[in-house]
């Protein structure tokens, strides 16, 4: 462990009288730590190609998350937040992590509000516009372009922004710590050894505040409800040894793309999209139903044309699976999907001879619901894929495995207690004059079930601000710096209203 210095004891140390939070103030003061600190250091991030793990192999030597954690940490103690501490965490051959504590400024309080996010980056992926890069920060229009800065790397410099204007405001807060991960995006595979590690540094943990999800509209303040799970791998059909002339070899040998066809037409009805196995599927709950209804009605058709659809043959846009908004919502959170995001075993088309290629390979993707098992998904998903292969060939379906897992369970938020509930929309009235949305994600966060299992009994505030078009993980990802200083200072109120 490397330990940093802790800021100075100050008289903000001491027990607070109750006060409200000046919304107004609070909002104006945050916006000012925005423009002036969180988006230069974030515009120095995003120039960082800090990529996941899963991604960059050579991460260790390459040191680039060892320097946003570093820079992170630098910054946060920075800030002179009384009663703070701050490590830069590292376990044996894993990611680094920046864990910070801040001491309670009420008496009497024993319980625990965690803070959640990570610095490690997507890759750079391909089509961004030509004054726009995954490591070229540019602002424009209120929107900061560039890898990872929404996806999340705010979450930490606006959880600190938070706090300190609780305390520049003298209203008294619970105790609070910090969790700032680097293997997120390679489904936190590093996490649960450092929770284990930290375990009773972490405290009592009453509410979970994860900055690392999605928001329906800028427009208000979103509470992620669900994330679904996953199931990823690599299926592989070989047929031969090396490439045969199709002219002498077609009709003979079964094309290994039609067998890898047939073997996927048992997993997914392709006129439809819908998974055929029932054991990928789960009820949906009636809650959950209610609020997509409620969604529904606040989005409307923007839950679909908000995506950067392609013209079709007509002109025209290309077509959704459903235009009603409401099955929109439940297909993209509680119904299993599967995408092919990635292929191997073909060469470029301009070097793509008559040859009847010898194997062709699949990247799965297979969003689970919230409530199917990842790991139990993965096991069947590889059974039904390898068994009884057609002519014989050799099918195998490797998982991705992650955070000690074949698969990624999802989540479901436990019940909201009434005060969160309360002022969940007390915030967003006041930081967007508008009530507060509920939404699923159709994304995995493995943190949050491994959270849930470990602190049963806590609150999840779990947001995010990746809302329409900011295109997190593909091309012109973008970070809404509006909604982020309103956001931030939504968390600041629910912090000062934890019972």
């Amino acid at each position: 462990m490397q330990l940093l210095r802790p800021c100075e004891a100050t008289t903000m140390n001491a027990p607070l009288p109750p006060q409200a939070l000046d919304s107004a103030a609070a909002l104006d003061r945050i916006s000012g730590v925005w423009d002036a600190s969180i988006v230069p250091q974030l515009t120095d991030y995003i120039r960082i190609p800090a990529k996941s793990p899963m991604f960059e192999p050579g991460w260790e030597g390459a040191g680039l998350l060892d320097t946003v954690v570093r820079n992170a940490a630098d910054w946060v103690l920075a800030q002179q937040v009384a009663g703070l501490t701050a490590e830069v965490v590292r376990l044996p051959g894993r990611t680094p992590v920046l864990f910070f504590e801040i001491a309670a400024t009420r008496p009497a309080s024993p319980q625990t509000v965690l803070m959640y996010g990570h610095l490690d980056k997507q890759p750079e992926f391909s089509g961004w516009r030509a004054d726009l890069g995954p490591w070229t920060p540019k602002m424009e229009d209120g929107k900061l372009y560039g890898r990872g800065g929404a996806d999340d790397g705010y979450a930490v410099y606006a959880s600190i922004a938070a706090v300190q204007e609780l305390q520049r405001q003298g209203v008294p807060h619970p105790r609070i710590v910090g969790l700032i991960e680097t293997s997120e995006e390679s489904g936190s595979r590093d996490l649960l050894p450092y929770i284990d590690a930290l375990k009773t540094r972490l405290g009592d943990v009453a509410l979970v505040v994860c900055l690392d999800s999605g928001a329906g509209n800028y427009d208000q303040l979103w509470l992620t409800t669900s994330l679904r799970g996953m199931a990823s791998g690599t299926l592989k059909v070989e047929i031969l040894t090396e490439g045969i002339h199709s002219g002498d070899a077609s009709g003979v040998v079964p094309s290994s793309f039609r067998i890898l066809r047939q073997v996927l037409d048992r997993l997914e009805d392709s006129k439809t999209g819908r998974l055929l196995p029932e054991s990928f599927h789960c009820e949906i709950p009636g809650v959950r139903f209610e609020q997509a209804q409620a969604t529904a009605a606040i989005l409307k058709e923007e839950v679909y044309k908000r995506l950067p659809w392609a013209c079709g043959a007509d002109g025209a846009p290309v077509l959704p699976v459903t235009t009603d908004p409401v099955e929109v919502l439940l297909n993209r959170t509680w119904r299993p999907t599967l995408s092919v995001t990635g292929v191997e075993g073909f060469p470029e088309l301009k070097s793509a001879g008559n040859v009847l290629r010898p194997y062709t390979a699949f990247k799965l993707s297979l969003r689970l619901p919230p409530l199917i098992d990842g790991n139990e998904a993965a096991l069947k998903l590889k059974a039904l894929l390898e068994d009884n292969a057609p002519y014989n060939a050799k099918v195998s379906f490797v998982p991705d495995g992650r955070a000690g897992a074949l698969g990624a369970t999802g989540w479901n938020t436990p019940e909201l207690s009434p005060w969160l509930s309360q002022v969940l929309n007390e915030a967003s009235e006041a930081h967007f004059g508008a009530p507060v949305g509920y939404i699923g994600q159709g994304g995995t966060i493995p943190l949050m079930s491994m959270l849930q299992k470990g602190f049963p009994a806590a609150q999840m505030m779990v947001c995010g601000v990746l809302g329409p078009k900011s295109n997190a993980h593909g091309p012109n990802e973008f970070l809404h710096v509006p909604y982020g200083k309103r956001l931030t200072a939504a968390v600041a109120q629910v912090i000062a209203a934890h019972p």
